[in-house]
């Protein structure tokens, strides 16, 4: 079993959680079960989808579970860039920021696993 808590992409996925759920707390009381929760579900994915892939046996297992993180990254950074739109969120620089490091860092990680 590898150690998901060692990996930087999933210390810094579990940051996007946080991030994403202080985000979120000043969306509109009608989006709490709309966008918001879309956006919650979807960071809570990423960490956990990391740490799952990391406790299969496989690598090809593990890859799966990575792709399956980073498809999350994709759909986090354009539900942020609707909620920028819809004017919920001025300024998403940091967390799109945040997205990209740990999308790199997936990328790494699959690239990495494959050459194995």
């Amino acid at each position: 079993m590898r150690k998901h808590q060692d990996l930087k992409a999933w210390q810094l996925g579990m940051d996007l959680v946080e991030e994403v759920y202080r985000l979120t707390a000043v969306f509109p009381s009608d989006e709490k079960f709309g966008l918001a929760s879309q956006l919650r579900r979807a960071a809570v994915s990423i960490p956990s989808n990391i740490a799952e892939g990391a406790a299969r046996g496989s690598s090809k297992d593990f890859i799966r579970f990575l792709f399956i993180a980073r498809g999350s990254l994709s759909e986090i950074e354009t539900q942020l860039l609707i909620s920028q739109r819809l004017q919920y969120l001025e300024d998403i620089t940091q967390p799109v920021e945040l997205i990209h490091r740990v999308s790199g860092l997936l990328g790494g990680l699959i690239r990495n696993l494959q050459s194995r």
